[in-house]
């Protein structure tokens, strides 16, 4: 049985991913929640489970960082999976709770962050406090009440006894979230991949686009480049990008090939199957 983990409790959207994940074959997965995203990582990294399953993007706000940072630096892992969740935020209270009842609201900085518009005009007085998941705010709420709303999944409302006081609450109707499932190992060739690499160049004129354009070179569709701080020095950057195609076809194996040659720091993260969404 393969030990998987997730940002815990149930309700979360992560939950909701996990199951997307296993499928029909939920009965061959132990599953286990976390109370973080670093220690979910360092679960599969110190071998508690054996896959793990954490968000990396939002089309909203944007790249989760502490999922980069730590599969960049801290941990030897590899995607070996992906699913793409679109994903639906409400604002969620006990019972009997009204709208202007709500005096703080709870949630996971990530949804927090894509319902900004709503929250700033509709409770611009209201404390705005992060917890580590939605269910996790969905179950404080549940306990404590009075002036308390959550913003999560439906699922998290029903699971808690929640009233549901406002859907779809997120600033953009196009509202997903890409998580991955990382694990020692990624896949072995589908014929519909993804490849996913982290790099640092030299600090000289032109260095990113030269690496850059070895894709260009071999006609490997680039579908995503993200930055991030190098950590170690103020104006560095590494940077994370995803191909199409998987380490084992001969232009994806040749530029990566190159690139390890022509970069400062270079880490495979992993091929592994694309979600269409």
């Amino acid at each position: 049985m393969v030990r998987i983990g997730y940002l815990g409790p149930e309700g979360t959207f992560s939950h909701e991913a996990l199951l997307k994940y296993a499928g029909g074959n939920l009965c061959a997965y132990s599953i286990h929640g976390y109370a973080s995203i670093p220690d979910i990582l360092y679960g599969v990294h110190n071998g508690e489970i054996d896959e793990a399953i954490v968000p990396i993007e939002n089309s909203i706000e944007g790249a989760v960082s502490v999922t980069l940072d730590i599969i960049a630096a801290d941990v030897d892992l590899k995607i070996k999976g992906e699913e793409v969740m679109n994903i639906k935020q409400n604002l969620m209270a006990k019972k009997g709770t009204k709208i202007e009842d709500i005096k703080q609201i709870l949630s996971h900085p990530q949804p927090i962050g894509q319902c900004r518009k709503y929250i700033n005009s509709c409770f611009p007085n209201a404390e705005v406090k992060c917890v580590y998941s939605t269910a996790g705010a969905a179950n404080e709420v549940a306990m404590l009440g009075g002036g308390l709303a959550a913003i999560g999944s439906a699922a998290a409302a029903e699971a808690y006894g929640l009233d549901i006081l406002a859907h779809n609450i997120q600033d953009g109707d196009n509202n997903s979230t890409r998580f991955i499932v990382v694990s020692r190992d990624d896949r072995e060739r589908t014929g519909h991949d993804k490849t996913s690499i982290v790099f640092s160049t030299e600090d000289r004129p032109g260095s990113l686009y030269r690496i850059l354009d070895i894709f260009n070179l071999w006609d490997i569709n680039m579908t995503r480049i993200e930055s991030r701080p190098a950590k170690n020095q103020l104006g560095r950057y590494i940077f994370f990008v995803d191909v199409v195609g998987h380490r084992s076809d001969e232009d994806v194996k040749d530029a990566l090939t190159m690139i390890k040659k022509k970069t400062s720091f270079f880490k495979f993260l992993g091929s592994y199957p694309y979600s269409p969404g």
